[in-house]
C-alpha cells in the first residue's frame, strides 16, 4: 500500500496553491451563474440584459425535495438490552444535532453541494460544550488525497481557511495517524491525531463514473438559462417599442419638428408617406411567445423538474398520475439519496464514535441506519394504512413505521403510546 501522504519539502499551504486550479474555478462559473451572473461578456451599448434566475429555482427546489422526512436511527440487536442502548445512542445524536443545528446545517450544506458540484462535513470533539462539533467547511478550501485503486478511500485531507485577527491563512492537515497545523507558510503544531480517523467526509452532488469529484445541478441549466434571458430581453424591447412607436418617413429629406405625441400634426411634401412601425404585425409576439416556451420546456427537460413540481397542475392529477408526471424530479432526488444514505451514515457513525470515546457513551455494536421520507406527495391515510398492514403482518416493526411516518423519536412515541394504553386500562 503506498504510503497516506509525504508532505513535501516547500510549505504545504505553497503546494495547495499550485492543486486543483480546473475544480475550483469550475466552483466559481457554478456559484456565479446561481447567484445570477448569467450574462457573458460585457453588455453592449444601450442592450437589455434581463435575467431570469431559474438555475436557482430549480436548485433550490431539488434540494427541498431531497431532505424531505429524513432521519438516522440506530440499530443494536434484538436484545432488551441492545434496544435500550440503541435508544440511548439516538437520544445522544439528536442532543447532538440539536447543539449543532444540523437541520439548518445540512440544507444549507445540500444546496451547496448541488451549486459547487461537491461538499464537506467535519466532525470533532469539543471539549468545552462536551459534545460533538459538526461543521461543513468550505468545500473550496478542501484538498484531498485518496487510495490510488480506491478513490472512496481518503489517505490526507488539507482545509484551508482564514481566521483570527489580523486575518490570516490557516491550513489544517490531517492523516489518520497525524494533524498538522499552519498559519500562513509557517509550521505551528504538529501532533499525532486524535481521534484515529480522518474527521471529514466529502462527497459529490452526482458522482460521475471514475472521477473523484461530482458534478452540479447548474451546468444543464446554463445554455436553456442564457437563451431564456437573451429571448425575454428580446421580447420585452420589442414591446416596448411598441407602446413608443418609431415614425417612418418616405419621401423626406429632413424630420425637423416632426413629433410623436397625441394631437401632433405633420407636414409632409405631397409625394411623401408617413407612418409608424408595427412591430406586432404578423403574430410577431407569438412567434416569440412559442419560442420561450420551447426554450422553457427544454430547461424543465434538461433540469429534470417538471413544471408540476413548481404547482403547476391544470389538470388536477393525483395519485398514480400525479407521481407519473413528477418521476423525473424523483428519479434524480433518488440518485442523490443513494450517495448521501452513505454519507450521512458515515457522519452518525463518527458522531457515536467521538460519544464512546470522550463522552463515555456505550456504542459497542450500534449501527446508524438512515431513513428517507416519500420523495412525492403521498396520501396520508393511505400510507398509514399501508404500515398498518405492514406491522400486522409481521413484515414491518413498529418502530420502523413510526420513523417512516415521520415520527423524530419512534422509540418514545412508542412508549408514549403503551403508557396511555396502561393508563387507560385499554389492552
Amino acid at each position: 500500500m503506498p504510503p497516506a501522504f509525504a508532505l513535501p519539502e516547500s510549505p504545504l499551504p505553497l503546494q495547495l496553491q499550485q492543486l486543483d486550479h480546473d475544480r475550483l474555478s469550475r466552483y466559481r462559473e457554478n456559484l456565479a451563474f446561481y447567484e445570477g451572473r448569467q450574462w457573458p461578456g460585457r453588455a453592449r451599448r444601450g442592450e437589455r440584459r434581463l435575467t431570469f434566475n431559474y438555475a436557482k429555482a430549480f436548485v433550490d427546489k431539488v434540494t427541498s425535495y431531497l431532505l424531505n422526512g429524513s432521519s438516522i436511527q440506530v440499530e443494536g440487536g434484538e436484545t432488551p438490552e441492545g434496544r435500550a442502548r440503541a435508544a440511548s445512542a439516538e437520544r445522544a445524536l439528536r442532543e447532538a444535532a440539536a447543539l449543532n443545528g444540523l437541520a439548518q446545517l445540512d440544507y444549507e450544506t445540500e444546496l451547496d453541494c448541488a451549486v459547487l458540484g461537491d461538499a464537506c462535513y467535519k466532525v470533532t470533539w469539543d471539549a468545552e460544550a462536551g459534545n460533538v462539533r459538526v461543521t461543513a467547511p468550505d468545500v473550496q478550501g478542501i484538498f484531498a488525497w485518496r487510495e490510488p485503486d480506491d478513490p472512496a478511500r481518503l489517505t490526507a485531507v488539507a482545509s484551508r481557511y482564514r481566521f483570527g485577527s489580523p486575518d490570516s491563512l490557516v491550513t489544517e492537515h490531517w492523516t489518520a495517524a497525524t494533524f498538522d497545523l499552519w498559519r500562513e507558510n509557517e509550521l505551528v503544531a504538529s501532533e499525532p491525531n486524535p481521534y484515529g480517523f480522518i474527521p471529514f467526509i466529502l462527497f459529490p452532488n452526482v458522482r460521475e463514473p471514475k472521477q473523484h469529484w461530482g458534478s452540479s445541478d447548474v451546468p444543464s441549466l446554463i445554455e436553456p438559462n442564457r437563451e431564456l434571458n437573451r429571448a425575454f430581453s428580446q421580447l420585452s424591447q420589442i414591446l416596448e417599442l411598441s407602446g413608443n412607436p418609431i415614425a417612418v418617413l418616405e419621401g423626406v429629406q429632413g424630420s425637423q419638428d416632426i413629433a410623436v405625441e397625441p394631437g401632433a400634426v405633420w407636414e409632409v411634401p405631397e409625394s411623401a408617406r408617413a407612418y409608424l412601425l408595427d412591430l406586432l404585425q404578423g403574430g410577431g409576439v407569438a412567434l416569440h411567445r412559442d419560442y420561450i416556451d420551447l426554450v422553457y420546456r427544454a430547461m424543465h427537460d434538461l433540469g429534470e423538474s417538471p413544471r408540476t413540481a413548481f404547482g403547476h397542475n391544470p389538470q388536477g392529477l393525483s395519485g398514480v398520475a400525479l407521481n407519473t408526471e413528477l418521476d423525473p424530479i424523483a428519479r434524480k432526488v433518488l440518485r442523490k439519496q443513494r450517495i448521501r444514505t452513505a454519507v450521512y451514515e458515515r457522519r452518525a457513525t463518527m458522531m457515536l464514535d467521538l460519544l464512546a470515546r470522550f463522552g463515555g457513551l456505550d456504542a459497542e455494536g450500534l449501527r446508524p441506519v438512515m431513513q428517507w421520507g416519500p420523495i412525492l406527495p403521498i396520501d396520508r391515510s393511505r400510507q398509514v394504512s399501508d404500515e398498518r398492514s405492514l406491522v400486522e403482518a409481521g413484515i414491518s416493526s413498529r418502530r420502523s413505521a413510526a420513523a417512516r411516518l415521520g415520527a423524530d423519536d419512534p422509540e418514545a412515541e412508542w412508549a408514549r403510546v403503551r403508557h396511555e394504553s396502561a393508563a387507560s386500562g385499554a389492552p
